[in-house]
């Protein structure tokens, strides 16, 4: 009989497979209660924002006789309060439309401007600041690419965010695009991509900075490959963690930019149903004792930042390098 292997011996433990980074990454946030419980609500959004559109399609289309967000309006049911006779389980609004249908037509356009924006904004500061770190200092001569993206993203840091995005909004107004209304959702999408994309773009810059000074790029470097192979083939796809967490943390900041622009009236076009608003039309009612509709909404956009941001968190812990393998 053959003798039993030792599973303890330095050649059995050479031949026991690893983990990759992203199965790590995968098998710590199924483990991780709290972080499974934010992304199922952040899935359960998702699938909210998709049945919205969906049904702003279906009625706008006339099928199964279904009203559009304007046909709502029922005047004789204005304002009734929650679980009230008419009034529904989140009550309705001052045009007597169901406060419960708003929030969950709102929640597809925070989801939409969310999602858009981050995918302008993330790749566009990755490449940004992959470009910037990679040619900069001795490994380009001059390094006058480095200097010029330093320069834009800090004049544009040194404005504040929201004086930013509303200049931009105004002078979106009466503005097309490419068939686009840019004084609508679509501006929103657009303003928030060019500028929100700072933050992502000094972490990948950092990150580059360090990266080409390892062994396997000055390796890449020695036998003779080019500039552009190694930024896209060994710097690109070590620093793709950071563009992922900072796609989970930009969406906060998306959907929270989006409500304040809707709330000064800068948002999305009148007579569209969003968050923002909902806050803007709800605050006038509030001396009358008309406490709903601000309260769906605000509690709405709490939940879905909240998961947001724990999820968000959970991820980055996930996707760090030094925690690869660790229970």
């Amino acid at each position: 009989m053959s003798e039993e292997k030792n599973i303890d011996s330095p050649a059995a433990a050479v031949s026991l497979p690893g983990r990759s980074l992203w199965h790590d990454a995968w098998r710590r946030i199924v483990r991780d209660r709290g972080a499974v419980i934010c992304l199922v609500i952040i899935l359960l959004y998702a699938a909210v924002a998709i049945g919205g559109y969906a049904y702003e399609k279906a009625a706008g289309a006339g099928w199964f006789e279904l009203k559009t967000f304007e046909q709502m309006k029922d005047i004789e049911r204005r304002n009734k309060p929650p679980l009230s006779d008419g009034g529904g389980f989140f009550g309705t609004d001052w045009a007597g439309r169901s406060v419960l249908t708003k929030t969950i037509l709102g929640a597809k356009v925070s989801m939409t401007v969310g999602l858009m924006a981050n995918i302008i904004a993330v790749p566009l500061g990755m490449l940004l600041g992959a470009v910037a770190g990679f040619f900069s200092g001795r490994f380009f001569k001059g390094g006058f690419i480095d200097d010029l993206i330093v320069w834009l993203y800090s004049t544009l840091a040194s404005i504040p965010g929201i004086i930013l995005l509303i200049a931009m909004k105004y002078a979106f107004q009466g503005k097309e695009f490419l068939g686009m209304d840019l004084g609508g959702i679509h501006g929103i999408i657009i303003a928030l991509g060019v500028t929100s994309w700072i933050g992502t773009c000094r972490l990948v810059r950092a990150e580059t900075l360090k990266l080409r000074e390892l062994d396997y790029v000055l390796a890449a470097r020695a036998i003779g490959r080019g500039r552009l192979a190694i930024l896209l083939r060994h710097i690109m796809p070590n620093v793709m963690h950071l563009g992922i967490i900072n796609f989970s943390l930009g969406f906060v900041g998306a959907v929270q930019a989006e409500v304040i622009l809707s709330y000064l009236g800068l948002g999305v076009t009148v007579g569209t149903p969003s968050w923002g608003s909902m806050i803007d039309s709800a605050r006038q009612d509030l001396s009358a004792g008309v406490w709903w509709e601000l309260t769906a909404a605000v509690a709405a956009m709490f939940l879905l930042v909240l998961a947001l941001n724990i999820f968000g968190d959970r991820l980055r812990d996930a996707l760090d390098p030094r925690l690869k393998n660790v229970s």
